[in-house]
């Protein structure tokens, strides 16, 4: 309610989108009191409904990434670029304090991002240099009224554990505008990490076919080097919304360093004559999809293609129909995880193993470097 009636204050004419997550009784009502407000300053609204909740898992996390993709799809729809959220500086701390519980590195401790891009929306967070004190002062002073969510009381989670124990942290100092000051410190030092990462990456991966080169030059980067430009190929070629822990990816550079094949996140690592190469692991990739969709999250097509073809993995049948792939030089595991166009069990193309390449192209959704 802040971010919105600040918003008008500064002039704009924001549409107002709330999520109902169908949790609580009162949500549809509380949704109703946004509505009127939105109404009497003329401006849109719309409640979207999130019915997705299948009783497992950790409720906040699903919740948030139903959030995100509702208004994503709801900002496609309605031609919006951009979408601001209400999240504090407080939302920093508490983020701080739960990841650091769980051993987070300097990326998981750094500050949330101001803005970023994803489903195809500018994402902003106007209001991380407030503090929820701060704004409730801000709307009783203009005598604006607002709804305390129950469940930022509810200490089965997380985030309401960290809260509290933030509390008890202030006599020693640590504040929420301490904690935050950290996070963005870190920040600092994570986009120096990244800017060293660049240089090592552009001098040791070479993409070739969807799989990646890796030259041994870099097994002589700091240790926080390698991880992070072994994310990013872990990314480049299984994205993900998280990438994997930095235990995982440790144990990974130790068995690369020991010229052992190794797989994490759905990605191989074999060892061969070109050196070491990543590729996608073939039954970790994601089922067919309609040809003109992306497919395994970075793969699209280009050119003719007849009603109800699909998009998906060649697999063995697939290869099996390829008489010219060994001329492509790739791997047999690359080329079995590649992407090839089907209608039906009839393999139309495949263009990464040489077969009917001049019926499509593919190509990766983000250039790796």
């Amino acid at each position: 309610m802040a971010l919105l009636h600040l918003a008008v204050a500064c002039g704009l004419r924001p549409a107002i989108v709330t999520v109902n997550h169908g949790l609580r009784a009162e949500a549809a009502g509380e949704a109703d009191q946004v509505a009127a407000v939105a109404t009497s300053l003329g401006l849109r609204h719309s409640t979207l409904l999130w019915q997705g909740w299948d009783h497992s898992g950790n409720l906040q996390d699903a919740a948030r990434k139903a959030r995100r993709s509702l208004i994503a799809a709801w900002a496609r729809e309605n031609h919006i670029a951009a979408v601001a959220l209400g999240h504090t500086q407080n939302d920093v701390a508490e983020t701080f304090v739960m990841r650091l519980a769980r051993g987070a590195g300097v990326d998981g401790l750094a500050t949330m991002a101001q803005h970023w891009r994803e489903g195809g929306i500018l994402w902003q967070r106007p209001l991380l240099g407030f503090t929820r004190t701060e704004l409730r002062a801000w709307l009783q002073a203009q005598g604006k009224t607002w709804v305390e969510d129950p469940s930022n009381d509810n200490s089965r989670f997380d985030r309401v554990r960290a809260r509290k124990a933030l509390v008890h942290l202030q006599p020693l100092g640590i504040t929420s505008a301490n904690l935050a000051q950290v996070a963005a410190h870190l920040a600092e030092a994570r986009t120096a990490l990244d800017a060293l990462a660049d240089q090592w990456a552009s001098q040791t991966l070479h993409e070739e076919a969807g799989t990646v080169l890796i030259a041994p030059a870099l097994w002589t980067a700091p240790a926080e080097t390698q991880r992070r430009v072994l994310q990013r190929v872990l990314m480049w070629i299984a994205p993900a919304d998280y990438a994997p822990r930095g235990s995982q990816l440790g144990h990974l550079l130790a068995r690369l360093a020991a010229g052992q094949a190794a797989t994490l996140a759905g990605v191989r690592f074999i060892h061969g004559r070109g050196g070491l190469r990543a590729l996608r692991e073939v039954k970790a990739a994601a089922p067919r999809c309609p040809a003109d969709h992306l497919w395994d999250g970075r793969w699209q097509v280009a050119g003719d293609l007849p009603q109800g073809a699909e998009l998906g993995a060649l697999n063995t049948a697939g290869l099996a129909e390829c008489p010219d792939w060994r001329s492509t030089g790739l791997p047999r595991a690359a080329l079995l995880a590649s992407p090839a166009v089907w209608l039906g069990d009839r393999l139309i193309a495949a263009p990464l193993a040489g077969f009917q390449t001049a019926l499509i192209r593919a190509l990766p959704l983000h250039p790796l470097l």
